[in-house]
């Protein structure tokens, strides 16, 4: 399976500025395949000892030593000479040995010739905090499930991925059509690797569920595993509670919906957590749509959506008939999937998401982007019917702004509002705009 990261690995390979790499992510995203993958296809060889099994490895860094004497006993222990620049080390699960993470410092300032990278969940390595992480002595890469463009290569649609990525309007609006039942699988299975790994290989559906959930109870025997014990009740409530907050059409995060007299003070470190865990997308709401929007950000108004949209149907028990036969997907759970899906779109750009809202007059933007001196209003519709007063009242208040909205329209330019259907926006689309 393509991987839009890979890119980044090879930059990385070949920056003179290099550090150990943390590949990080929640898991279950694919990081391990990631960096087995680039080693074989970039390296002569790929040396690699997974930390969560691997005592006599862990041991060696437990019992410390420089790095190069840390080299030449992974060397010994693998059998096989770790060389400088044609061997790729990988150390796997590494938030299960602190002792190998704090040592990345010491490869970076005595072994920089060295090749190494480490893959490790977000819900391991935030446990360890600053006391060990080599803060400035790494390269950070964050991996998310795979996003539409990558679900569309793993299903043998490269020169559909393709169009979208250059934007080939001409080649685009004649297969609308089956861009949007793509879409709709995709909202089926989702961008967990393995589920569509599953999916291509068998194409089950029910076999699908089951791998879903089977992650989802995962994820949720992680709670107990690595957050304090007295935060599980509560990150368990925000966790569960997400389909729910997300299908009402005011998807502001509700702490009352979690229990009666809920209160954000006793949820802070629940919702936190699942933050650092990468489990969740927070988007903030912002009091004004101006540069920077940073300025006008507020943390206590805000929405969550749930790392990936096939393990939200999963959690909500979306029959797949609803999502790939019928349009109840896209009238009932409009808000849901849609929104989660351009958030998908947009993880691996680094460029934070908010949204807007004036409840005094009842217009909320879905989300507002800011790209370089450019801020862009972007509304979301499941459908093709896209009336909306938010959006024309929203642009006639604010002139010198362009908009964005998404539907399952084709490509139309009106005015100041672009029209892009939903399957075509793409993470870096913003960006392009701004070249």
């Amino acid at each position: 399976m393509k991987r839009a990261l890979y890119n980044q690995l090879i930059k990385w390979k070949k920056s003179p500025q290099r550090k150990p790499l943390i590949l990080n992510g929640a898991r279950q995203v694919g990081k391990t395949w990631l960096l087995m993958e680039f080693g074989k296809n970039e390296y002569n060889q790929t040396v690699i000892f997974s930390l969560d099994r691997d005592k006599e490895a862990c041991s060696i860094f437990e019992h410390g030593g420089s790095a190069r004497e840390l080299l030449q006993k992974l060397s010994a222990l693998a059998s096989v000479d770790i060389t400088a620049g044609d061997t790729l080390l990988i150390l796997d699960e590494i938030q299960n040995c602190p002792h190998a993470l704090t040592a990345l410092k010491y490869f970076c300032e005595d072994t920089p010739e060295y090749h190494i990278a480490v893959a490790g969940s977000l819900l391991g390595i935030s446990v360890h905090g600053n006391s060990s992480f080599p803060v400035g002595k790494v390269d950070i890469l964050r991996l998310f499930p795979m996003n539409f463009n990558e679900f569309l290569c793993a299903l043998g649609k490269d020169k559909m991925a393709k169009a979208l990525e250059n934007v080939d309007w001409n080649f685009i609006e004649p297969l609308s059509g089956l861009y949007i039942d793509l879409l709709r699988q995709y909202y089926y299975v989702g961008g967990m690797p393995a589920v569509v790994l599953d999916y291509v290989s068998n194409g089950k559906l029910q076999q699908v569920r089951e791998l879903q959930h089977k992650i989802l109870n995962d994820y949720e025997a992680d709670f107990s595993k690595h957050a304090p014990a007295n935060e599980v009740p509560r990150i368990r409530m925000v966790w569960q509670s997400i389909p729910s907050q997300l299908v009402k059409e005011n998807k502001k995060f509700i702490y009352s919906a979690l229990k009666k007299g809920a209160r954000a003070a006793s949820f802070e470190i629940a919702l936190q957590w699942l933050y650092d865990a990468g489990l969740v997308y927070r988007v903030n709401r912002v009091n004004a749509v101006k540069m920077p929007l940073k300025f006008y950000e507020e943390f206590g108004a805000f929405k969550l959506f749930l790392l990936d949209i096939g393990l939200m149907g999963a959690m909500a028990d979306v029959p797949a008939a609803a999502v790939l036969v019928k349009d109840d997907i896209l009238k009932e759970y409009k808000g849901a999937f849609t929104e989660l899906f351009v958030c998908m779109q947009m993880q691996g750009t680094g460029i934070p998401l908010f949204y807007h809202s004036v409840e005094s007059s009842r217009i909320e933007i879905d989300f507002v982007v800011q790209i370089g001196a450019n801020v862009y209003p972007v509304e979301v519709k499941a459908e093709e019917n896209v009336k909306s007063k938010s959006m024309k009242t929203f642009l006639q208040k604010h002139p010198d702004l362009q908009g964005i909205r998404l539907s399952m329209k084709n490509h139309i330019l009106q005015d100041r509002l672009e029209c892009i259907p939903l399957y075509a926006f793409r993470e870096d689309f913003l960006k392009m705009k701004n070249e």
